[in-house]
């Protein structure tokens, strides 16, 4: 069987980093099985629908490595069809006209509440033989729901789900202005994109068994379903917006890199044997279902922390510099055109100590900036005994014509030797004279990563 899976977000918001997941495990099936994988943007909702999140979602998901096939689908183009539809069910007496009022449904609600169990459409105008049709409301469209029995989903992930059809509402497919509900609107545009898998949160599993209706009203094909559990907070707890780890954009500011979070949400709640870091060719390759877990998973920033080191240890430096540049230039400031060489040549040991690329841009502060200010907490450390061993380091260094680390040992070793200290006794106060910090990469590292006149010009300020 051909291969067609889709992405459906609705462009009210910025990508929850669950919905990146969905994504990724649709464009994988799609891809394994040469298959095809469509991004759908569902804009009906026009008063919350935003070209810049419509953007964004595009963006992210081409981002992190997610390229669907063709030009993304725009819902609100298919809208006739929608109605059409809507229409047809409404001939072939799968749908009616229901006339009440806000006020009735909402007495409906409130009965509920108070009898503590799930609302229900009380189902008054399926069959409106004594009723009069008032003349001051507008009907919406609701769909004929089975009223007995038992529907059954086959569920790639849960297993069969079986649900009483009592429970299903005669849900709303169109609404009092004419415009189609979500749950017309998906089922038809599934069926017309030729959808053969349909991988989704399990908070969907209501809408598939209220869409397997419409499927079988209307003698289509029905796709196979695979509704994979959310993602809770470190705490446990449903992700929300307050949460500072719910969309892509949080870890993009932070720093993370496509690849290392894409390689997280793929073993998030998903796994193949003790496997924990797969390239994409190999998460093509390796990607089923049947590895897909039926219980939540938790977000583990230190898990995907610990990810971005080994990404960012492990990957080219030209690239990595790339993706610093591009951060800086989105987050921070420009990196320098005349201090790129000197950064991505000292990439091999700022990488070293750095878990985000936030970490990175810190740690070649004392590279990008034009002037190094010292803390007074650590400017205390500079006592009488550090500022004459800088002097020292400083008339020695200026003998020196060519630095390297051989010859710079040997200056910090007499230096050792001279003031009977050891090499933090030597190495701390030339760290904070020259990074303004007695934490960053070691000495050695700062002092041949600057010109000597820079060493010079820098140390010279120390009094």
């Amino acid at each position: 069987m051909a291969f067609i899976c889709r992405f459906a977000p609705s462009p009210t918001g910025p990508l929850h980093i669950g919905g990146v997941r969905t994504a990724l495990f649709n464009w994988l099936l799609a891809r394994k099985n040469k298959g095809k994988f469509y991004l759908r943007i569902e804009d009906t909702d026009k008063e919350r629908s935003k070209d810049e999140f419509k953007k964004q979602i595009i963006e992210s998901l081409s981002w992190v490595g997610i390229k669907h096939d063709d030009k993304e689908f725009i819902q609100s183009k298919n809208i006739n069809k929608h109605k059409e539809i809507a229409e047809e069910l409404l001939k072939k007496g799968f749908a009616y006209k229901c006339y009440c009022s806000e006020e009735e449904i909402k007495e409906q609600k409130e009965k509920c509440k108070k009898q503590g169990i799930p609302y229900v459409y009380n189902r008054k105008w399926r069959d409106p033989k004594d009723l009069q049709i008032p003349k001051d409301i507008k009907p919406v469209l609701r769909f004929k729901s089975k009223v007995s029995g038992n529907t059954v989903i086959k569920d790639l992930v849960q297993g069969d789900i079986n649900i009483s059809n009592s429970i299903i509402e005669d849900f709303v497919i169109l609404r009092q202005d004419g415009s189609p509900t979500y749950q017309l609107s998906a089922t038809v545009d599934d069926h017309l994109m030729k959808i053969s898998h349909v991988i989704r949160g399990d908070d969907h599993k209501i809408n598939t068994f209220k869409q397997k209706q419409i499927y079988e009203a209307m003698k289509w094909d029905i796709p196979l379903f695979a509704h994979i559990p959310l993602i809770h907070s470190e705490k446990g707890s449903k992700l929300s917006k307050r949460d500072k780890s719910s969309t892509i954009d949080d870890y993009v500011k932070i720093g993370i890199l496509p690849d290392a979070l894409r390689n997280y949400l793929l073993r998030l709640g998903w796994a193949y044997k003790d496997k924990e870091i797969f390239s994409l060719d190999e998460s093509i390759k390796l990607f089923d279902l049947k590895g897909v877990g039926k219980s939540p998973s938790k977000l583990d920033m230190s898990r995907i922390l610990s990810l971005n080191e080994h990404y960012i240890k492990n990957i080219d430096e030209k690239i990595l510099f790339d993706f610093l540049k591009s951060y800086a230039q989105k987050y921070k400031k420009t990196i320098d055109p005349s201090k790129e060489e000197v950064v991505i040549k000292s990439l091999n040991f700022l990488k070293n100590k750095a878990k985000t690329l936030d970490d990175i841009y810190q740690n070649s502060q004392y590279i990008l900036s034009k002037e190094i200010s010292i803390s007074p907490e650590d400017l205390k450390l500079l006592d009488t005994n550090s500022k004459k061993i800088i002097g020292d380091f400083l008339n020695e260094f200026k003998n020196i014509n060519n630095p390297n680390k051989e010859n710079l040992e040997k200056l910090i070793n007499s230096l050792i030797s001279k003031y009977k200290t050891n090499f933090k006794g030597v190495g701390q106060p030339l760290r904070i004279a020259l990074v303004g910090s007695r934490f960053g990469p070691g000495i050695y590292n700062i002092v041949l990563s600057l010109t000597k006149d820079e060493v010079i010009k820098r140390i010279s300020k120390i009094n």
